[in-house]
């Protein structure tokens, strides 16, 4: 009797380290519904950008977004800042999310290839998209190298522990600001180099070739690597995922109002009071892209995790249509820029008689 219950013993505790082993990766794995909200954010800031590139194609030029005392223009400038830096922090928050079930070497040079392939679509496909010019004259460093250049890093960073990748996005993001008084033409051979990563600027690679650098590195590579160790939270049982986001989000939020209204760091322009009261709280939210400040992201971040904790679960007609949009952002990229200028071409053919816009150029009026 002895011997058969230590048997039994044996076979019901195998069974149950069985069950147990089979369950955890199910428990811990993200749903799909979880997934979806990641789509879903990135669907609609993806919808909210093509207002900024139609604006691009099809706008009069020589007038200023972020004129204050020009209320519709700068908001239709304004909403479109959430696009960016929620695009990358998502980026991240995916990149943890399929390495969960994965080795860390394998995510690495998943991450490596990726990023590789991004930046050269930037430099080829990405650049005919916007010019329909296949001259060499110069390159943009636009926001698709910077993701496949942040995904380059993140290979890297992923070997660290997961509070480290925190402390390293964290630091890029919070700290980056205090370098704003170092330009580029005090570094002497070295003014490149900050360029990339931290000044936009014109580069003068070879006679006649330029890089332009829009979008600097340094805060973007802070965006990605502070997603990724955000990650962990996406797998979290559904309620204490929301109120977890949506207490970061908060947090962050309320960071952003008290440090701009204080107005001593997180931005290189300060607010001002204006003429009138919306002039003035233009003014507090008009922060700097180029490269994003600390405040830029707080003001864009926070309200992206409240968002996606809100947009928890979010089903319909039109959750599915955004979603698709969000599972596809790389083809939905290209193919929107492609869209915009051909039409702004057929446009001005038609009303002015001029498609000179195809030739780079905007057609004067």
């Amino acid at each position: 009797m002895g011997r058969l219950a230590n048997k039994n013993t044996l076979i019901t505790g195998g069974r149950r380290q069985i069950l147990e082993k089979n369950q955890a990766p199910k428990e811990k794995a993200p749903s799909r519904s979880r997934l979806n909200s990641i789509d879903f954010l990135r669907g609609l800031v993806m919808i909210v950008m093509a207002l900024d590139h139609t604006r691009d194609f099809f706008a009069a030029g020589g007038f200023n977004a972020r004129d204050v005392t020009e209320p519709a223009l700068f908001l239709t400038r304004w909403i479109t800042h959430f696009c960016a830096p929620t695009f990358i922090f998502l980026a991240g928050i995916s990149a943890f999310l399929y390495g969960t079930e994965r080795k860390t070497s394998d995510v690495s040079r998943y991450l490596f290839t990726r990023g590789c392939w991004l930046v050269l679509i930037e430099f080829t496909v990405v650049r005919f998209g916007w010019t329909f010019s296949f001259k060499l004259d110069y390159r943009v460093i636009q926001v698709i190298f910077v993701v496949g250049a942040s995904m380059i890093v993140l290979a890297v960073l992923v070997h660290l522990p997961r509070w480290a990748i925190a402390t390293v996005g964290l630091a890029l993001i919070a700290g980056h600001n205090l370098f704003d008084g170092i330009k580029a033409e005090q570094l002497g051979a070295a003014a490149p180099v900050w360029h990339l990563l931290h000044q936009p600027g014109a580069i003068d690679l070879t006679r006649g070739f330029k890089l332009f650098v829009l979008y600097p590195l340094i805060p973007w590579i802070g965006v990605m690597a502070a997603g990724y160790a955000l990650g962990p939270v996406f797998r979290l049982e559904r309620e204490t995922r929301v109120r977890q986001l949506f207490v970061i989000g908060a947090l962050v939020t309320v960071g952003f109002v008290f440090l701009r209204a204080i107005n001593l760091y997180g931005d290189p322009a300060p607010w001002a009071v204006q003429s009138g009261v919306v002039a003035t709280v233009l003014s507090f939210i008009n922060c700097e892209k180029y490269p994003p400040s600390l405040l830029f992201l707080a003001m864009t971040l926070g309200p992206a995790l409240m968002l996606v904790a809100v947009l928890d679960g979010a089903q319909g007609i039109v959750a599915g249509w955004i979603t698709i949009f969000g599972r596809v952002p790389l083809f939905y990229y290209i193919a929107h820029i492609y869209l915009l200028h051909a039409s702004a071409i057929l446009f001005a053919w038609i009303t002015m008689g001029s498609a000179v816009f195809a030739a780079t150029y905007k057609a004067d009026g």
